[in-house]
């Protein structure tokens, strides 16, 4: 267990790290106008050699890869929700790199979304102390 949310954690670190370089990147080449192909190549063709994108591409993948030795060793149920937490470390990291401005009310939305994945990891923790200590058999007489 400790493993996994180790493996969770790095994983998360990069995603929320990357997700930041992914908008500074955008932000340096410009807002998308319109949807067209025209657009779209003038995004990739810059992206390519935009620094900051590029080392979000790569912190993202370096995410998937985490997630994907999670899943190979835990339950979709108990891995996927814990991404949640995700949303907590890039909102965090918004705030003091990019210095985005985080309204208290969205403050009230990481503070569920961090009561839901504590929630998540306590029933998995119950689950293992469960699978651990099996209940005695019940025995009794024959009549």
């Amino acid at each position: 267990m400790t493993k996994i949310l180790a493996i969770l954690i790095a994983g998360l670190v990069c995603e929320a790290i990357g997700v930041v370089f992914l908008s500074k990147g955008l932000k340096q080449i410009g807002e998308v106008k319109h949807v067209s192909a025209t657009e779209i190549w003038r995004v990739v063709k810059a992206g390519s050699s935009n620094t900051n994108i590029l080392l979000g591409v790569a912190l993202e993948a370096a995410f998937f890869v985490a997630l994907l030795v999670l899943l190979s060793r835990s339950d979709v149920s108990f891995i996927w929700p814990l991404t949640a937490m995700g949303f907590v470390l890039t909102t965090l990291t918004a705030k003091y790199f990019l210095h985005e401005e985080v309204p208290p009310m969205r403050w009230v939305g990481v503070l569920l979304i961090m009561l839901g994945a504590g929630l998540i990891t306590w029933t998995e923790k119950a689950k293992d102390r469960k699978e651990t200590n099996p209940a005695p058999p019940a025995t009794g007489a024959p009549r």
